[in-house]
């Protein structure tokens, strides 16, 4: 029997393979790493225990984190001596085409949502397992609840973020499942995506806000590509007079991401 011939787009790849291990930026790598313990870490961090966390010595690192911070990436909290992320790659990454226009076109629907319903609204994307809250409408009434413009959550514990996750592609859901921080274990995560697939089912989510008992969050998706892109969601405040039901609000709320998701298709034929 003949020996079976190598081929030679397997020795092209793995020579290309060997070209990637070899181009090296020792740097950069140092650098990134410091922004991505930072993004995961819930207090500052000093410089010892970036270095501890990343095995390395504070001198290699010292140099790196002082330019870092001049460049806006990283900030030093005075009161605990550590560095924390700021929100400068969040604001970067709104200035991605895609990304600014959806929010411009977004807001004049949101300020028509909250005059029509007297409740505020807030746009959430998805960021690295969390849902961050990238743009706001208030409301004029005298009393309302609003969510502040950066607020991140865990995408399992918001409307917003079950929004996301319920009308993405499965393998997207897999993806961010490996980001969730903490972990869910198997029986939440079951549970979590039963409750992702109910959401799919009815296109909207109505559930009592994990932070305040009188409010209840209503939040549906808008989408691009047959994917959530964003989703936009009202924080219902329970009034003794309410001017609408939740089940007002939440048709109001569709209607809403419906006309700004049609305005994106038309905008993205356009590009």
């Amino acid at each position: 029997m003949d020996e079976q011939a190598s081929d030679p787009t397997n020795d092209l790849a793995d020579d290309q393979d060997g070209e990637d291990r070899r181009y090296k930026a020792p740097a950069l790598e140092k650098g990134l790493d410091i922004l991505e313990l930072l993004a995961d870490a819930t207090d500052p961090l000093p410089l010892a225990a970036i270095a501890d966390q990343l095995d390395r010595s504070r001198g290699e690192l010292h140099r790196m984190v002082q330019v870092l911070q001049f460049r806006g990436y990283i900030d030093h909290d005075v009161g605990s001596e550590g560095y924390r992320l700021t929100d400068r790659l969040f604001a970067l990454g709104m200035r991605q085409p895609r990304t600014r226009n959806l929010v411009e076109l977004a807001l004049p629907v949101m300020r028509q949502l909250v005059q029509d319903s007297g409740e505020s609204c807030h746009l959430a994307f998805h960021s690295r397992g969390e849902m961050v809250v990238v743009a706001r409408v208030e409301s004029g009434e005298q009393v309302g609840f609003s969510v502040r413009v950066g607020y991140r959550r865990p995408i399992p514990s918001t409307a917003s973020g079950v929004v996301l996750y319920a009308f993405q592609a499965e393998e997207v859901r897999r993806r961010w499942e490996g980001l969730f921080a903490p972990k869910l274990g198997k029986d939440a995560l079951a549970a979590f995506r039963t409750r992702a697939d109910a959401v799919r089912a009815h296109q909207v989510e109505l559930t009592q806000s994990p932070l305040v008992s009188s409010v209840t969050d209503i939040s549906a998706p808008i989408m691009r590509g047959g994917a959530a892109a964003a989703a936009l969601t009202v924080p219902y405040l329970e009034r003794r007079e309410p001017v609408h039901s939740a089940e007002n609000v939440a048709l109001m709320l569709v209607a809403a991401t419906t006309t700004i998701a049609a305005q994106l298709v038309q905008s993205d034929e356009r590009l």
